[in-house]
């Protein structure tokens, strides 16, 4: 893929997330992906994404600054949400938050194979202690 069309993947990926496609994503990981560096079923990861959307219904990421080296690409996003449930061990506040997230990501065969990420999760522990 060109750095154009590894540009265009990237952000139809982002979009999917942001409307809640996860049935979509055949069309961006393989069958088995790595994630931070354990295999990982595609249906897992989707079940992750939910597990994020159900306790954070309004969950948005927007990408902040996208980089793309050969097959490799590398993303610095800003997530928000409110959480109404209880997430990442945290009990919902009332409070949103506003976080960095930053993601790596391979792609072999037009999808997904290696996928890293990190998120701010102290700030996400101090936005939520109000």
């Amino acid at each position: 893929m060109t750095v154009e069309e590894l540009r265009d993947f990237y952000l139809r990926y982002i979009e999917l997330a942001n409307k809640r496609e996860f049935h979509r994503m055949a069309e961006f990981a393989h069958d088995e992906v790595i994630l931070n560096g354990n295999p990982v079923k595609r249906d897992d990861m989707v079940a992750e994404f939910h597990k994020h959307t159900d306790a954070v219904p309004d969950f948005h990421w927007e990408v902040k600054d996208l980089l793309i080296e050969g097959n490799r690409v590398a993303a610095r996003l800003i997530d928000t949400g409110t959480p109404i449930a209880q997430w990442n061990g945290l009990a919902p506040t009332g409070a949103s938050v506003e976080f960095a997230e930053t993601a790596f990501y391979e792609v072999q065969d037009g999808r997904f194979k290696n996928m890293w990420y990190l998120m701010d999760a102290d700030t996400v522990r101090r936005q939520l202690a109000g």
